[in-house]
């Protein structure tokens, strides 16, 4: 039995990089995601640090861990992080952290 998996993910831009960044995911990396078998979705979520950052926690779903590894491959705890994402990023996770959904209510509205 299949169990759905959230992949979690942070990252710091400076402030005027923060939009660029959005753009990357959006135009780049959403439309890589959606091809995948086994992508549920995502959310991006954002907030100022301090007065010149903004920090990014990137949830994405996934139907398995089979699903999550043919995204990351052999090494699933490590962050895909392509040259595009690098350029905007101040400072970002090496690792992910994985889990297993326990309980869900709700759909996200895409944006």
């Amino acid at each position: 039995m299949s169990v759905e998996v959230v992949r979690t993910w942070s990252g710091v831009t400076l402030n005027g990089h923060a939009e660029a960044y959005l753009r990357h995911l959006r135009e780049d990396t959403l439309p890589k995601l959606r091809a995948l078998p086994g992508f549920l979705g995502w959310q991006v979520m954002r907030r100022p640090l301090g007065a010149a950052e903004v920090a990014f926690v990137v949830q994405t779903r996934w139907a398995s861990m089979e699903a999550v590894l043919g995204f990351a491959g052999d090494a699933p705890s490590v962050a895909v992080v392509p040259a595009a994402a690098r350029a905007c990023l101040e400072r970002f996770d090496e690792h992910v952290e994985h889990y297993t959904v326990a309980m869900s209510e709700g759909a996200a509205g895409a944006r």
